[in-house]
C-alpha cells in the first residue's frame, strides 16, 4: 500500500516503563501535627507492561544477539536460522472465532479466552458491558463481595473523585491568599466577609482603581469556583438515595461471563484478512461455514452504506477508506482505537489506552485525484462535493482535539477508479491488490495561537 508524505513513524523505542506522577494533597491540620490515621493505600497496580508486551496476537520468533567478542554466538545463530528453516514455527497459535452482528454491525467474540488474548495483544475491540476493557465479570463479583480487587473503571472513578477533591481544595486555598492579602493591605477587615467586597468600596481607599479590581475580581472569581464546587458536591450527595435493604436468598458464587468482545468492522477485517487470527461466520451457533476474505469485504461494505445497498462495493465505500487507513497505521506500529468521543475516526496510542493518552487524533478525507474522477462533468462535480469541507468545520474539529492536548492530522485517501465490476459472490477479485490501489496522505495540523506561535 503506498504512502505519501509525511508519514508518522512511531519512536523506535523499547518498552520503557513510563513513570507516573501522583498529586497529593495534604490537609492543613495534618501540616500543624495532627496525628489522625491516614486512609487504607492504594492497591498495587497491574504491570501493564508484561500483561501487553505483544503489540499484536502473533508469536515472533527472532534471532539470538550476535555478540563480537564471543564466536560461539555465530553458532547459535546459524542453529535457529537452519532449525526454523526446517521445522517453521507457528506465528499464531490459535485462531479465534466471531460472529457478525448486523444489529449491531460488529463482530462479536464470546470466548473468554479469545476475549482476553484480543485485548491484552493489541487492544483490539470493548467489552459490550464496560466503558472499554471487558471487565464486567471482575465488577460483578466486586459487586457481590466475592472478591477485593478494583476495577479499571472503579480506579478511574476513584482518580476523578480525588482530582475534584484536589481542585475544590486549591480554589479554597486561592481565595484564602487573596483575602490575607487584601487584609495586610488594610482593604479589608477581620469582620468583613468576601461576598460584601464591592469594586467601589475598594477603589475609594487611595489605591489605583485597576489594581483593586484585580485583586477584587481574582477574590471573587475564587470564591464563585468553590461555591459552583460546592453546589455540585451538594447535587450529587442528593441524588444518592440509600437503596432500600432487600433479604433474598443467597446468590450463587459461580457467575456467568454475560458479556462479549465487540470488534469493529475494521477491526475484525484486520484480525482476519491481515494477521489470520480470526475467523468470523454470520451466527453465532458452532458448525456454520466461515466467511471467505472476499465475502467479508462486500458484507461489511453492503453494511457500511445507508441505506444497506446490494449493489457492487463503490471504490470510496466508508468501510474501505476506514479499513485502509486503519490498515496503514497498524501496519506502522500504532495502536488505534475509534474516535467517536472526540468528534475524529481514529485514535493514535503510542503504546495503548493503559500507557498514556492519544497523541494524535485521525480525520479521514477522500481524494480523487485520479483521472477518471475528472473524465466527465458530472463525476467531477460529484466528486467535488464528496470532497468539500468548509473552514467552519475545520475549525469546530481543530479547536476540540486542541482543548483535549491531541494532534490533528487529515489522512487524505487516494480513490482509486472502480474495481468490483459485477459485485457477485462468485466474481474473482484480488482483496490485496484492491488494498494496495489506494494511497495515503498525512498532513499534521496544529491550531495557530499568538502567544505561542510568534516569529
Amino acid at each position: 500500500m503506498a504512502s505519501g508524505v509525511a508519514a508518522i513513524s512511531k519512536p523506535a523505542t523499547g518498552l520503557v516503563q513510563i513513570p507516573t506522577v501522583e498529586m497529593k494533597v495534604e490537609d492543613s491540620t495534618q501540616k500543624q501535627g495532627d496525628s489522625r490515621p491516614r486512609g487504607p493505600p492504594r492497591p498495587r497496580r497491574p504491570n501493564y507492561a508484561d500483561i501487553h508486551s505483544r503489540s499484536l496476537p502473533l508469536d515472533v520468533y527472532p534471532l539470538p544477539t550476535f555478540l563480537p567478542h564471543n564466536p560461539l554466538s555465530l553458532f547459535q545463530i546459524l542453529y535457529t536460522i537452519i532449525s526454523q528453516s526446517i521445522w517453521t514455527p507457528s506465528s499464531r497459535k490459535a485462531v479465534y472465532q466471531g460472529y457478525f452482528s448486523p444489529e449491531t454491525q460488529s463482530v462479536h467474540v464470546t470466548d473468554p479466552i479469545a476475549i482476553r488474548a484480543l485485548w491484552e495483544a493489541g487492544f483490539f475491540g470493548k467489552g459490550t458491558l464496560s466503558r472499554s476493557e471487558p471487565r464486567w465479570l471482575d465488577q460483578e463479583k466486586r459487586r457481590r463481595g466475592l472478591v477485593a480487587l478494583e476495577t479499571s473503571e472503579e480506579m478511574t472513578r476513584k482518580r476523578r473523585e480525588e482530582r475534584r477533591q484536589f481542585k475544590l481544595e486549591r480554589a479554597r486555598k486561592e481565595r484564602e491568599t487573596i483575602e490575607q492579602q487584601l487584609r495586610d493591605e488594610g482593604k479589608l477587615t477581620l469582620a468583613e466577609k468576601p461576598e460584601e467586597i464591592s469594586l467601589g468600596e475598594l477603589a475609594d481607599v487611595g489605591r489605583p482603581a485597576s489594581t483593586v479590581d484585580v485583586h477584587a475580581s481574582l477574590a471573587n472569581a475564587a470564591l464563585d469556583a468553590v461555591k459552583d464546587e460546592v453546589k455540585k458536591l451538594e447535587l450529587e450527595d442528593e441524588d444518592e438515595v440509600e437503596a432500600p435493604v432487600v433479604e433474598s436468598p443467597e446468590e450463587p458464587l459461580e457467575i456467568s461471563d454475560q458479556e462479549h468482545l465487540q470488534l469493529t468492522l475494521e477491526e475484525a477485517y484486520f484480525l482476519t484478512y491481515a494477521l489470520g487470527s480470526l475467523s468470523i461466520s454470520t451466527t453465532e451457533n458452532e458448525g456454520t461455514s466461515l466467511l471467505s476474505n472476499l465475502s467479508l469485504l462486500r458484507l461489511f461494505g453492503t453494511y457500511a452504506t445507508f441505506p444497506i445497498s446490494t449493489s457492487p462495493i463503490s471504490p470510496d465505500n466508508p468501510f474501505l477508506l476506514k479499513y485502509v487507513v486503519y490498515h496503514h497505521f497498524r501496519s506502522l506500529g500504532w495502536v488505534v482505537r475509534p474516535g467517536v468521543k472526540f468528534a475524529v475516526d481514529y485514535l493514535l496510542y503510542n503504546r495503548g489506552p493503559v500507557f498514556a493518552h492519544a497523541e494524535f487524533a485521525v480525520m479521514i478525507l477522500p481524494s480523487y485525484s485520479h483521472p477518471y474522477w475528472s473524465e466527465t462533468a458530472e463525476r467531477k462535480e460529484e466528486c467535488g462535493k464528496k470532497e468539500k469541507r468548509d473552514w467552519w468545520w475545520l475549525h469546530r474539529v481543530n479547536r476540540v482535539q486542541t482543548q483535549v492536548h491531541k494532534t490533528l492530522v487529515l489522512v487524505y485517501v487516494e480513490v482509486p477508479p472502480p474495481w468490483d465490476g459485477n459485485g457477485k459472490e462468485g466474481g474473482e477479485v484480488d482483496v490485496g491488490k484492491v488494498v494496495k490501489g489506494y494511497g495515503i496522505r498525512e498532513v499534521v495540523l496544529r491550531r495557530w495561537t499568538p502567544n505561542r506561535n510568534r516569529g
